[in-house]
């Protein structure tokens, strides 16, 4: 017997106890009179007992209909109680939101955001998970993500929370004082330029340019590489050798002119951070309640 067999009637059975009235019952359930009598005749069948006594004009539990609604009363009443749980946070917001993010969007967008998402839903946990790694967004269950633009997959679905930013080369005024600005992308391979390398793939980020109305990809020569962003601008700004950065990425150097920007002109085009979610994730209630509190928050 399958498991669907095991269920089949006790619906029926369940009303039908309840107002002890076949009719009754079929109203309650949206059912015909017929369609309810044959599914308890069927339930009665295979259980090899007779469950209710029947008159003309009445109707009553035998002894093993009320075993039975004992036994499967709570039951019923408990899956019950379960979907009707599982409706109403379905309206609501509630459980915990599963954030992965990338350590650029803490004190531009997390760190301001909390404070004002607790205040306006103290009820909602909130799980951080702080990584340029997203490769394992999906199997590890999370309900979005906060990156780069343009390294999100296109089958998400993608809200802007910064300012756009463009791509350029930085170096420091004294690094541009002794070796002078590139003025087209050529004039790289002359200049000491610091390489960083990907985490989460592991090989060279190439620098990316518009130059006469062409794209270009530049592989830097350099005799340092890293894999942390920090490190990396903070080498610049010790006159180490250029990086390729955002005007995001560095803007309190650029704002107390430890790092001046060169080749701006060829950037490739506007990014910014995103909050980005799977499609199937976007009318999650506690998802909902955070891009609401983003919109008021994060100006973009």
């Amino acid at each position: 017997m399958g498991q669907s067999d095991s269920f089949d009637g006790l619906a029926e059975f369940l009303a039908i106890a309840k107002r002890l009235s076949i009719r009754k019952a079929a109203l309650d359930l949206g059912k015909t009179p017929g369609s309810v009598s044959l599914s308890l005749q069927r339930l009665e069948h295979r259980l090899g007992v007779p469950l209710f006594h029947r008159t003309t004009r009445k109707m009553a539990l035998t002894e093993a209909g009320e075993n039975l609604l004992l036994r499967i009363g709570p039951a019923a009443q408990a899956i019950a109680t379960g979907f009707e749980d599982v409706a109403q946070s379905a309206k609501n917001p509630s459980g915990t939101l599963k954030l992965i993010v990338e350590r650029l969007a803490l004190p531009h967008v997390i760190e301001p955001l909390i404070p004002a998402f607790r205040q306006a839903w103290p009820s909602l946990h909130v799980d951080i998970t702080v990584s340029n790694r997203h490769d394992n967004f999906v199997s590890e269950g999370y309900d979005a993500g906060i990156m780069i633009g343009s390294y999100i997959e296109q089958d998400m679905i993608a809200i802007r929370l910064s300012p756009a930013f463009k791509w350029a080369v930085f170096g420091s005024p004294d690094y541009f004082k002794t070796h002078g600005k590139p003025k087209a992308t050529r004039d790289l391979m002359h200049h000491e330029c610091i390489r960083f390398r990907r985490p989460e793939k592991g090989d060279i980020y190439r620098w990316e340019f518009i130059e006469n109305k062409e794209s270009v990809r530049i592989e830097p020569t350099g005799t340092v590489t890293v894999n942390d962003g920090e490190l990396m601008r903070s080498l610049a700004v010790r006159g180490v050798g250029l990086i390729y950065s955002s005007t995001f990425h560095t803007s309190r150097e650029l704002e107390n002119g430890t790092l001046e920007a060169a080749l701006l002109d060829l950037s490739p085009g506007n990014d910014g951070l995103f909050l980005y979610f799977s499609r199937a994730a976007r009318n999650q209630p506690k998802l909902r309640a955070f891009i609401d509190v983003c919109s008021q928050v994060i100006k973009t």
